[in-house]
């Protein structure tokens, strides 16, 4: 899906909280944010432990986070920088769930933009601000995953690119400027959870093609999320705040696989 913030997406500090600038230490790419961002996710762990879900983080560029086999070498060598380093991330954090979950952790091949994850699991991986996320569980229990995590943020100007005109009401109606920040920041992230989880489970023609296709309604915790298109697929996205940025997550129950419309089991 087009990234609103466009090709500066791999730019960890091109897009920050507000137009002001941070103190040092505090951009949304700096390690002083991936580490306690690192450490928000990690108190999550028992809250989603809870949901049957594990989680594992990984920072782009460390020593472990290579790749675990010739698919992954061969797609990380083909990537420049940036992406190699969020890419392997990514992986890593996978296997660190998928190792948090007890289920096997090989390698993580793609469809499309897509992670397969090994046979008998289902996950989700997101990054941003070099920092890398994923949730794993078994494939037994949930049909799908979806995460996200966002570090940087939509300036206020690019609300229209990701909220209906009722979404963009609800975060016009903020008392200040840093509420409504937070606001569209954690429907972004809600909705990008729930893109991970309709490509999945919809038939492909129903699939919203962006997030502008994609409702949502905040809720205690959250967020109600549904495809455009089908209202009455409605999913929880939970979101909590990490450091200065946000991450969400959601499931869907392996036996409410039927019901949401594609014919062929995923494996992502």
């Amino acid at each position: 899906m087009p990234d609103p913030r466009g090709p500066a997406r791999y730019d960890a500090t091109s897009a920050g909280r507000t137009s002001h600038r941070a103190a040092p230490g505090t951009e949304p790419g700096s390690t002083g944010v991936r580490t306690a961002a690192a450490a928000a996710l990690s108190r999550l762990r028992p809250l989603l432990g809870s949901r049957g879900l594990a989680l594992g983080s990984a920072v782009a560029g460390e020593a472990e986070a290579g790749p675990a086999g010739p698919f992954e070498r061969a797609q990380a060598r083909a990537m420049p920088a940036p992406r190699r380093d969020d890419f392997l991330a990514g992986r890593c954090a996978a296997r660190r769930a998928l190792t948090g979950a007890d289920l096997p952790a090989g390698e993580i091949l793609r469809d499309g933009r897509k992670p397969v994850f090994p046979s008998g699991s289902v996950g989700s991986i997101s990054h941003d601000g070099g920092l890398a996320v994923a949730v794993a569980a078994r494939a037994e229990r949930y049909a799908a995953l979806g995460c996200d995590l966002e570090l940087r943020g939509l300036p206020l100007a690019a609300a229209h690119l990701v909220l209906t005109p009722e979404e963009r009401a609800w975060t016009a109606s903020a008392p200040d400027e840093a509420q409504a920040w937070w606001h569209l920041l954690r429907a972004f992230c809600a909705k990008e959870a729930a893109y991970k989880v309709f490509s999945v489970l919809l038939p492909e023609e129903q699939v919203p093609v962006t997030l502008l296709g994609i409702g949502a309604r905040p809720v205690a915790g959250g967020f109600q999320v549904w495809p455009g298109s089908r209202p009455d697929r409605l999913l929880a996205v939970e979101v909590r705040a990490v450091a200065r940025g946000a991450f969400a997550w959601t499931m869907v129950a392996g036996r409410e696989r039927a019901r949401w419309g594609r014919v062929e089991a995923d494996p992502a």
